[in-house]
């Protein structure tokens, strides 16, 4: 093989001047300029030159586009954005991942659309956790948009759980909400059943205990949650809490009812209660107290 031939430089100086119209060149050549710029993003990749890489992956993708491929051009895409995260260019990691999105999703291809933005969430979780959540809900919307909800059971669970290490509790119990929902629809009751659990523990860890009681009261009037193990251990916790019972929401929080939750929410429980319970139980005796006013019986 000639030097000139191999040496990526050169090939994507031979790629440029084909996509780029002269005098003597009306038309671009992006067929021969694709496979150019391919060969040269493998060679820089295998050098591990991942910046001019990069850009390689960048240009045969769009080359790809042009030549009416989005299948190969979201691929490259998706290159592009692993090589980003390499060089720590975490615009370019969220900018890349959504455009292979949009690239497979022009070919009718949702589960790789939502593959692709969940690779720059998980990316993202660390430097950049606002972006990431964005990019896992955007993941499960082009799921649910297709009627795949149990193709996005993992992305609820992860999107819960980095809004539960940014200690944004009501945001990581309405995407577990989100999860039970799904399975609602896929007819998935373990999963709908641990889902409405989990929310009802974050509530509590949180310490909003009232939220809680919604959260059980609403999710109670679906049959498949009221007649679930879940639901009971859910009635003992908030008993507890009501009674002021800190040493009882300890044992129920230690017990093996929550084993087979996610990781996340049964060390949450495990730190229950978070709070002081007697104005809980104030409030819970202050109510049982209208009650008997009010019967006339």
């Amino acid at each position: 093989m000639s030097s000139s031939s191999s040496d990526p430089d050169k090939l994507m100086t031979k790629a440029d001047k084909l996509t780029k119209l002269s005098f003597t060149r009306w038309n671009a050549d992006w067929k021969s300029a694709t496979s150019l710029y391919e060969q040269a993003a493998i060679a820089y990749r295998f050098r591990k030159d991942n910046e001019k890489a990069k850009d390689a992956f960048e240009k045969a993708s769009k080359g790809q586009e042009m030549i009416s491929s989005p299948w190969d051009a979201a691929k490259h895409m998706e290159s592009a954005a692993a090589l980003a995260k390499e060089l720590g260019r975490w615009n370019e990691v969220s900018d890349f991942y959504r455009r292979a999105s949009e690239l497979y999703r022009e070919c009718g291809r949702p589960q790789p659309a939502s593959d692709a933005l969940a690779k720059g969430a998980s990316a993202l979780e660390e430097k950049s956790p606002e972006e990431a959540i964005k990019m896992y809900d955007e993941a499960c919307s082009v799921l649910e948009e297709d009627g795949k909800e149990q193709m996005a059971f993992d992305l609820y669970r992860a999107a819960a759980a980095l809004y539960i290490k940014m200690e944004k509790y009501s945001d990581a119990a309405a995407f577990f909400l989100r999860l039970g929902s799904a399975a609602d629809k896929c007819n998935a009751i373990n999963s709908q059943c641990k889902a409405y659990l989990s929310a009802i523990i974050v509530y509590l860890y949180a310490h909003d205990f009232q939220q809680a009681q919604k959260c059980y009261n609403d999710c109670s009037e679906v049959q498949a949650f009221l007649n679930s193990d879940q639901n009971r251990c859910a009635t003992k916790l908030l008993s507890a809490y009501e009674e002021g019972d800190a040493e009882e929401v300890k044992r129920i929080g230690q017990s093996s009812a929550f084993n087979h939750l996610d990781h996340v929410v049964i060390r949450l429980a495990r730190k229950l209660p978070t709070g002081d319970l007697q104005a809980i139980k104030k409030a819970a005796d202050d109510g049982e107290d209208s009650l008997d006013e009010d019967d006339l019986t």
